[in-house]
């Protein structure tokens, strides 16, 4: 089910928006080896959704994005929420996560619909029907 509060952005509009507001954080939700080995957006933060040993969901995740975002500040006033670009690997887990920051009082919340790989193609391989990496926007791997 998708969450009617988070904002759908495919790749290339996530990137627009980050050059376009200097405030907006890209945040990277998939697992730590996703994250170091399959490649990352450069700029992105990694937090993890849900990760490795356990593949249990992060408790920590909305503290940990609190932190990175102004110290724990989600909105001031009138300024509003700065805004939050979730990214997994086909879009999906970005769903969950963007509902607990939206639970949490954070107002601005994305997530990128094609994810880093985009969709399964009818040979079960990623990355040839969408996602980050190929809509060719910049990435990098460890």
């Amino acid at each position: 089910m998708i969450d009617n509060r988070a904002t759908a952005l495919g790749p290339q509009q996530a990137w627009d928006l980050l050059q376009k507001d200097p405030r907006a954080v890209l945040i990277d939700i998939r697992s730590t080896m996703e994250y170091l080995f399959v490649g990352h957006p450069k700029g992105s933060i990694h937090i993890a959704w849900i990760d490795e040993p356990d593949w249990t969901v992060n408790p920590h995740f909305v503290t940990d994005v609190r932190k990175v975002m102004l110290g724990g500040a989600t909105a001031h006033g009138d300024i509003g929420s700065a805004p939050v670009i979730l990214i997994c690997r086909s879009g999906k887990r970005s769903i969950d996560a963007a509902r607990a920051l939206l639970d949490a009082g954070f107002g601005a919340v994305s997530y990128v619909s094609e994810g880093f790989e985009g969709d399964l193609d009818e040979d079960h391989h990623r990355g040839t029907l969408g996602g980050w990496r190929f809509r060719g926007l910049p990435w990098e791997q460890c």
